[in-house]
């Protein structure tokens, strides 16, 4: 089969750390063109993975020719990127959140079904084995309609988003960009943006919900420019109601693992999905009570699935999008409600 040509617009510390060596997993990817800022990082990571196209500007990646466009820029910067990707004819594999705006998500989702691209979320944790056996249970009999729904996470981001260190899953040769996470115009938000997606993206996989208004309180110590605490109370369509919570976690705590949980009530079952502590628990009414044999590590955060799902898509082979642009967008119009709500102090609905 053909190599599948690869360009990469945006290669930051996660990327370098994460992205670049799941692709190079890989024995028919062809790392065509690469886009970032600094010239000297850029030679370096186009020189370490023989990228034909090494340049500042993402339209010289587009230009080149690519099937696999990676969007890891920063988030401002998303909607341009994506839908130029998009329309060069490469599926997309885009960083969270999709984009910081709801209108914007929801025209990639629109664009990208109109070219009939593949559009995936980097949205990892839904790929995990432990969540794909839930998400298959919970699709196949489910809990009725959604009434309650807890989601709470918490990782290592107080350096990260207080300008005060970096994100200790970074690459170290390639620190972050401290303006590409605590400049509002570029990242919309702290926490929320660059951990809650996680969180939402699990939750709205699992339960398929749709925030239709909220209540947001976040805080930001340290004298951070943008927020490390979130605490938020959600409407969703149906009439389930929930409440999410997101918090900046100290260094070195349990082990730098993040914290993520999903509980949620429906109408004739519940369940609860833990990464942290590998726990899966689904109660259907009338049925017997599921709890999945797992073993430590299963939780553990890796970006994987997202990138062999795009090269799935790629070569036309077999493969489940279980993050696509749709899902995206939710978990953005949820995002939006909670940050105009801070900054209002009041309650806020979906936009449009």
């Amino acid at each position: 089969m053909a190599p599948i040509r690869v360009g990469v617009i945006g290669a930051g510390s996660w990327t370098v750390a994460s992205h670049l060596p799941n692709l190079a997993r890989h024995d028919d990817v062809e790392f065509v063109g690469v886009a970032r800022k600094g010239p000297e990082l850029l030679a370096k990571i186009a020189d370490q993975y023989g990228f034909e196209v090494a340049s500042e500007d993402y339209r010289d990646v587009l230009d080149a020719g690519v099937d696999v466009a990676i969007v890891a820029s920063p988030s401002g910067f998303h909607a341009e990127h994506a839908l130029a990707a998009l329309e060069s004819g490469a599926h997309v594999m885009c960083e969270k959140p999709v984009t910081i705006d709801p209108e914007s998500a929801w025209m990639l989702t629109e664009r990208a079904a109109q070219l009939g691209k593949e559009f995936v979320v980097s949205f990892g944790w839904n790929y995990k084995p432990m969540v794909q056996r839930a998400k298959a249970i919970l699709d196949e009999a489910g809990i009725g309609s959604l009434e309650h729904m807890t989601v709470h996470m918490s990782s290592v981001t107080r350096e990260l988003l207080s300008n005060t260190g970096a994100y200790p899953g970074s690459a170290p040769e390639t620190v972050p960009e401290q303006r590409t996470w605590t400049d509002p115009r570029l990242s919309g938000g702290g926490y929320g943006q660059a951990q809650l997606t996680h969180a939402l993206g699990l939750a709205f996989w699992l339960t398929g919900a749709r925030a239709t208004s909220g209540f947001a309180t976040m805080a930001s110590p340290l004298g951070a420019p943008v927020e490390l605490h979130d605490a938020i109370v959600y409407n969703y369509d149906g009439g389930g109601i929930g409440v999410l919570s997101g918090g900046s976690a100290h260094l070195g705590a349990n082990d730098n693992k993040h914290a993520l949980e999903v509980r949620a009530i429906g109408s004739t079952g519940q369940f609860l999905v833990d990464v942290e502590r590998e726990a899966v628990w689904i109660f259907r009414e009338g049925q017997e009570e599921i709890h999945l044999d797992l073993t430590a590590g299963e939780g553990a955060y890796d970006c994987i699935g997202p990138i062999d799902t795009v090269l799935a898509a790629a070569r036309g082979s077999e493969y489940i999008n279980q993050s696509p642009a749709e899902l995206g967008a939710r978990v953005v119009e949820a995002l939006d409600i909670a940050y105009r709500s801070a900054a209002s102090g009041q309650v806020e609905r979906r936009a449009g």
